[in-house]
């Protein structure tokens, strides 16, 4: 069959591309699935359109051009290869999949039904929250802690989301108005904005002098985490969401100096170190994560719409990378349509 797909060629190049895929040619883990919606990921993809991922340009590398982008796929199942068991043809499922049309999916990575009660949409956007939540699962919450989290984008938000359901009290921190505007509609009880001095005082002023027993960086940016380091409490914890990549002029030795002599955990919170399932030890994974979000969509606990501005079709992806670059305060979330 003839399928569409989402291919960056190069820097800042994109195209919605047709290709062949034999249905017939299932694997025995594989399964076949008919796309609805993908979600586009700002950090990620992003970085690989634009190329401030140098692995780029290397060639062998998982992200080089050209690359097939996406890794959030909702869609209905219709057909299995003869050693998958999680689902069923005609069920609909979310996993990490490209942005194409239909596609072959080993089910050994994740794979998840869809909730009948969560909006398809929705469950593909969830797949950020994916990302959030991995920064609750590194985290010691402790008792009633002031959480701060640094960038109200899609993953601060629904990392500072997924505190507040815990019953952490919880600060974001943007310099962007309108983001702070959405984290208040998503139930974050307070945000702050301004040059990090004044950010600095205001979150002295909400915790009365406390300041974070653990504060988040969601930006990926060496200079936010220098900033987060500062309005973390004695004895707190520094948790790395986003993923750095941007190289930053500083004092190494200040950094380091304050980690020691304030006793500063620093936690990394790459969600692919967890396991796709559950293995022997290690209860949590990729799915009972996945699990738990949808929970908490259905039990609204956890608030996506409002981070979605952007409903287009897959013929509008390079309108769609280039809004969620270049103008992120009106390209908020972007989903394709591709039913």
């Amino acid at each position: 069959m003839k399928i569409k797909q989402v291919v960056v060629v190069g820097q800042h190049q994109v195209e919605l591309q047709t290709a062949a895929l034999d249905e017939k040619q299932l694997g025995p883990s594989d399964v076949l699935i008919e796309t609805e919606y993908t979600y586009i990921s700002t950090g990620t993809e992003l970085a690989n359109y634009s190329g401030s991922e140098p692995k780029v340009f290397q060639s062998g590398t998982w992200c080089a051009y050209p690359w097939k982008s996406g890794y959030a796929n909702v869609g209905i199942v219709k057909d299995v290869g003869e050693r998958v068991t999680r689902v069923n043809p005609g069920e609909r499922v979310f996993t990490y999949g490209n942005h194409a049309s239909v596609i072959r999916y080993n089910a050994d990575r994740l794979i998840t039904p869809v909730p009948a009660s969560i909006n398809p949409a929705i469950a593909a956007a969830s797949r950020m929250a994916g990302v959030a939540t991995t920064g609750i699962i590194v985290t010691e919450v402790g008792f009633n802690p002031w959480v701060i989290v640094f960038g109200l984008g899609m993953v601060g938000n629904l990392a500072s989301q997924a505190y507040h359901i815990l019953g952490c009290r919880v600060i974001g921190v943007d310099p962007v108005e309108e983001r702070r505007e959405v984290a208040k509609r998503c139930n974050i009880p307070y945000t702050v904005g301004g040059d990090p001095v004044e950010v600095q005082e205001q979150i002295k002023e909400i915790t009365n002098g406390e300041m974070g027993q653990v504060t988040v960086d969601a930006v990926g940016h060496s200079r936010v985490v220098l900033q987060a380091l500062k309005a973390t409490a004695q004895y707190g914890q520094v948790v790395l969401l986003g993923t750095p990549r941007v190289s930053v002029d500083g004092d190494l030795t200040e950094l380091l100096s304050d980690v020691h002599l304030r006793w500063i955990t620093i936690r990394g919170a790459l969600e692919w170190c967890l396991p796709m399932y559950a293995e022997v030890g290690h209860h949590v994974s990729q799915f009972s994560k996945q699990k738990m979000i949808f929970d908490w969509i259905e039990r609204e606990e956890l608030v996506i719409e409002p981070l979605i501005s952007h409903y287009l079709k897959p013929e509008q992806i390079k309108e769609a990378y280039d809004g969620l670059l270049n103008t992120p305060n009106e390209y908020t979330g972007v989903l394709l349509e591709w039913r």
